[in-house]
């Protein structure tokens, strides 16, 4: 009687532990290893940055592990109330903000939180659903109402400012959109308009972000000041040369000679103390990521799943392009944090979250009805 007592109750709780896809999983365990390597070489001057990162991975597990349970069918349902959510607490930032470093990006309900976090995922899940209501007769003027809803949590975001997530989500919202047949004639047509406006837009930049484009053209007009962060961190992926100066050996690092180590610029930490040989390991990973989000998105049976599987998966590429990019010297300094590398506890449960949705469409893609 024990035995099928015991049988029983294992088939009431199966569900609830192979939630996981293996493969995408795997791909996250082996993120989760290289980034704890990492952390505990880059934190090793900040008490309880390694503590904090472990409990930042086990709450996006946690989060993780929740929202492969939720079937995509529930998600459609949630898409507009967390929509409308996320822009009601981003015009709160607006009145009731709180203010830190010049900018005013949080709600304090007892503790802080950053509202705009919430859009990165909302707003791919809202254009989702909103392309998968028009089904095949996706029209120009559709895609004008999706650019409106788009425009006004970016704009929202960045009278923060925050250049940084107004592009995170900007790019998340445009990948639904251009997944969702946006002709290549719009998109030359957005381009030219794009860099006919650069003037327009530069004037209407922070002074902070030009000087931060000003930097990216040429660092060294001020080595000592605006452009010594990014001149380090150069001297920094550079000096690991192929092997890496090893572990804990990172001198830049470990010096203070680069500025947030173990958050923004934590991919220089990496670079100096792995080299090239460990950049090419990492690059390898996010790959992989990718390369399984994508073809989830390929796999999922109805159009929302699709677009929301492809956006998300491309979100992370955005992530990691963006990251390396500036701390190479190739894009400016947004503040944008390295996928599941960076210290952050927003970031980690973001992140989190838009795994579980790929494996949640992955678990449930046989019991959706297209």
């Amino acid at each position: 009687m024990r035995i099928n007592e015991r049988r029983s109750l294992w088939r009431r709780m199966k569900p609830y532990f192979t939630v996981f896809d293996g493969p995408l999983a795997m791909i996250l365990f082996l993120l989760l290893a290289v980034s704890m390597v990492c952390m505990s070489s880059a934190g090793v001057d900040f008490p309880g940055r390694m503590e904090g990162q472990v409990r930042n991975a086990v709450i996006a597990f946690v989060v993780m592990w929740a929202a492969a349970l939720v079937p995509p069918q529930t998600l459609m349902r949630l898409a507009v109330p967390v929509y409308t959510f996320g822009v009601a607490l981003l015009i709160a930032v607006f009145v009731f903000g709180v203010v830190k470093k010049g900018a005013r990006r949080w709600l304090h309900i007892g503790f802080d939180i950053q509202p705009s976090e919430i859009m990165k995922i909302a707003m791919p899940l809202m254009l989702a659903w909103y392309f998968h209501q028009k089904g095949g007769l996706v029209r120009w003027h559709s895609f004008l109402v999706a650019a409106a809803l788009l425009v006004v949590p970016v704009g929202l975001i960045q009278l923060q400012p925050d250049l940084g997530t107004s592009l995170l989500v900007l790019a998340s919202g445009f990948y639904v959109i251009f997944l969702a047949g946006l002709s290549w004639k719009a998109l030359a047509g957005l381009f030219i308009a794009g860099a006919g406006s650069l003037p327009i837009a530069w004037s209407m930049m922070h002074d902070y972000q030009r000087e931060r484009v000003m930097t990216l053209i040429d660092p060294t007009t001020d080595p000592l000041g605006k452009g010594f962060h990014i001149i380090q961190s150069i001297i920094a992926i550079g000096s690991g040369g192929f092997s890496g100066k090893g572990y804990m050996q990172g001198s830049q690092s470990h010096l203070e000679f680069i500025p947030e180590h173990t958050t923004d610029f934590i991919f220089s930490v990496y670079s100096e103390e792995f080299g090239l040989l460990g950049i090419l390991g990492l690059l390898f990973i996010y790959l992989m990521l990718i390369a399984r989000g994508l073809i989830i998105a390929a796999n999922a049976p109805n159009l929302f799943t699709r677009l929301l599987a492809g956006a998300i998966t491309m979100i992370f590429f955005t992530y990691a392009f963006v990251n390396m990019g500036m701390v190479s010297g190739i894009l400016p300094v947004v503040g944008v944090p390295l996928p599941f590398m960076s210290y952050g506890g927003t970031a980690f449960v973001t992140l989190g979250l838009g795994i579980g949705i790929l494996m949640s469409i992955q678990r449930h893609r046989k019991l959706i009805q297209t």
